[in-house]
C-alpha cells in the first residue's frame, strides 16, 4: 500500500505573534524540541514501515500544499532534513482545505491512482508519534477499502478553543473505530464541558485518510463547483522545480470550505455511505500549539510553574511563559502571565487571555505595520538580512549568504550600496568585473550597476551593507537573472 502524506501548511499563526510573523509563522518555528512543527509533521512518519511491517506500508516522499509567499521555507525546511519533497504546490490565495485537498489528490493520482493519502496540518505538536503511526497503520487499513477517516482527539479539558467530532455507534464489536456523527463548531465553556462529562465528543485535529481516487470522487458527488475550479487551476498549472504553481485565475474562483463540512458531514447523513465516514480516537499527546497558553502546557516548566526561554531572571513568580531572545527580561511578583521578548517587539498577555493576542496581530494588519509581516531578521531564498540603522538616506544590514546561493543579477534606480565582508568569502559581479572579497576587504556598488552578490565558500557569507540615497524600499530591484524566479522583491 502507497501511503502518500500531504501536509497543509496554510495558517499565519497570529496568536502567537510576536514569534509569529505572517512572512514566517509558527510552524517553521523550534517551539517545542529541536525541529520545527513543519519538520516534526514531516518526520512522524518515517518509522512507520519498520514498526508496521504487516500493515505492508510504503510511506512515500511528502507532498505539500503552502502558500506561495512561503515557498522558499517550506524548501529549506525539507533541505535541513536532507529530505525531498514529491512535490511543493503552491496556492496563489487561500481557499480552505477542501481545495487544497483537490488539488493535493490530482497530483497524486499523476503518480499511483490507489495511493491512500494521509492529511496533515503541518503546525501541529505530537507527543506519542509512536502510539501515533499505530493509529494511522490502522486509518490506512480503512481507507485502503475505501473508507474516509479522520482522527478525533481524545479531550482532556473543556477546551473551547477547538472545533468537535461526535463520535457515533462503533463500526463493530471489536473495533476502535466509529461512525461519524457530526462535525461541531467551537462550543462555550458549560457546551465544553457537557461533552467532556458526555465522552461521544472529541477535538477536531484536522488530520484525514482516504484513497486519493476516493476523494476525487466525494468532491465531485458534494462540491463539483471546488472539483471543478480545482481541475482547471491544475490543469493551466506550471511546474517550477520542485514547485508546482496552480493557475491562479482559476483558483481564485474556487469557493473556499473545509474538509470537514464540504464532503466528511454530508457523507455522514448519507444512508447508503454512511459507514465510509469513520473517526478514529487518537490520546498522543496532541497539541495545535494555538496560543501561549497552549505553549506553556506542552513545555517543561520549573518548580514555580514558570517556562522559561533565554536570559530570564524571575523573583517570586508562578506559573508564566517567559521568553526572551535579544536583551535580559525580568520579572518580580507577577503570575500567570505571558511575556515575549523580541528584537522588535514585546508581548505581555493575561494566559486567560493568551487566545486575544490575534486581535493585536489584526490591528497591526489593518495599520499596514511592519511587525505584523516581518521579523526583525528577515528570509530569503539565498539567506536572510537584519536592520541595524536607519536615517535620512541611509541603511545599514547585516546579511547572511547561504553557502553556493546567489543574490539575483539586478540594479537599483535609487541608491548605491556599500559592502564589507566580515565572515566568508564573497564572489561580486560589478557591471563587467568580478571581484573575489575575503574578510576585512569591501566593495563599493554605484547607483545604477548591475550586480550579483554570490558565496562560493562552504560556510555562510557574512557582510554589512551600508545603502545610501534618495529611496532605500526593498521594491527597487530590477532583476536581469534569479536563481529563484522571482519577479519582485521577494
Amino acid at each position: 500500500m502507497n501511503l502518500q502524506p500531504v501536509v497543509l501548511s496554510g495558517g499565519s499563526g497570529t496568536r502567537l505573534w510576536p514569534l509569529s510573523r505572517a512572512a514566517y509563522p509558527k510552524q517553521f518555528l523550534s517551539l517545542a524540541g529541536q525541529h520545527s512543527l513543519f519538520q516534526s509533521t514531516l518526520l512522524r512518519l518515517t518509522a512507520l514501515e519498520q514498526e508496521h511491517p504487516e500493515s505492508e506500508i510504503t510511506v512515500a516522499d511528502a507532498l505539500v500544499v503552502c502558500n506561495e509567499a512561503h515557498r522558499f521555507l517550506v524548501a529549506e525546511q525539507f533541505r535541513l532534513l536532507d529530505q525531498a519533497p514529491a512535490s511543493i504546490m503552491l496556492e496563489p490565495s487561500g481557499r480552505n482545505t477542501a481545495p487544497a485537498l483537490t488539488i493535493a489528490a490530482i497530483m497524486a493520482v499523476q503518480d499511483d491512482a490507489d495511493s491512500v493519502l494521509i492529511v496533515m496540518p503541518a503546525n501541529h505538536l505530537i507527543v506519542d508519534e509512536e502510539k501515533f503511526r499505530s493509529v494511522v497503520a490502522r486509518g490506512a487499513a480503512l481507507a485502503s477499502e475505501g473508507g474516509v477517516v479522520t482522527f478525533g482527539i481524545v479531550p482532556t479539558a473543556t477546551e473551547t478553543g477547538y472545533g468537535y467530532i461526535q463520535k457515533g455507534a462503533p463500526c463493530s464489536q471489536k473495533s476502535e473505530a466509529f461512525r461519524l456523527q457530526a462535525f461541531v463548531e467551537k462550543p462555550d465553556q458549560v457546551t465544553a464541558q457537557r461533552y467532556l462529562d458526555g465522552g461521544d465528543y472529541l477535538w477536531n485535529s484536522g488530520i484525514f485518510m482516504m484513497r486519493a481516487s476516493v476523494w476525487l470522487g466525494l468532491i465531485v458527488r458534494y462540491r463539483a463547483d471546488i472539483a471543478n475550479a480545482c481541475r482547471a487551476a491544475f490543469a493551466e498549472g506550471e511546474r517550477d522545480g520542485d514547485f508546482f504553481r496552480v493557475d491562479a485565475k482559476s483558483f481564485e474562483r474556487c469557493p473556499s470550505d473545509s474538509i470537514d463540512y464540504a464532503v466528511m458531514e454530508k457523507l455522514s447523513r448519507e444512508k447508503s455511505d454512511a459507514e465510509k465516514a469513520i473517526v478514529l480516537p487518537l490520546s498522543v499527546g496532541w497539541s495545535d500549539v494555538g496560543s501561549w497558553s497552549a505553549l506553556w502546557e506542552v513545555k517543561d516548566a520549573d518548580a514555580s510553574g514558570n517556562v522559561i526561554e533565554g536570559d530570564v531572571l524571575t523573583h517570586n513568580c508562578t506559573d508564566n511563559l517567559l521568553i526572551a531572545q535579544h536583551r535580559l527580561l525580568a520579572t518580580v511578583g507577577v503570575n500567570n502571565l505571558v511575556v515575549v521578548e523580541t528584537p522588535d517587539a514585546v508581548l505581555v498577555a493575561d494566559k486567560a487571555h493568551a487566545q486575544d493576542v490575534k486581535i493585536i496581530a489584526e490591528q497591526l494588519k489593518r495599520e499596514q505595520r511592519s511587525e505584523s509581516q516581518f521579523h526583525r531578521r528577515v528570509h530569503r531564498p539565498w539567506g536572510d538580512y537584519e536592520p541595524i540603522d536607519e536615517g535620512d538616506r541611509y541603511q545599514v544590514k547585516r546579511l547572511t549568504v547561504k553557502p553556493g546561493a546567489s543574490l539575483s543579477l539586478q540594479m537599483h534606480h535609487h541608491r548605491a550600496e556599500h559592502w564589507v565582508v566580515v565572515r566568508g568569502t564573497a564572489k561580486v559581479t560589478r557591471n563587467e568585473e568580478v571581484v573575489l572579497l575575503s574578510e576585512n576587504e569591501s566593495i563599493y556598488i554605484p547607483l545604477g550597476a548591475t550586480h550579483r552578490l554570490e558565496n562560493p565558500g562552504v560556510i555562510p557569507l557574512e557582510l554589512i551593507e551600508v545603502q545610501s540615497g534618495s529611496y532605500l524600499g526593498e521594491d527597487d530591484i530590477v532583476r536581469f537573472e534569479d536563481d529563484y524566479n522571482r519577479k519582485s522583491s521577494d
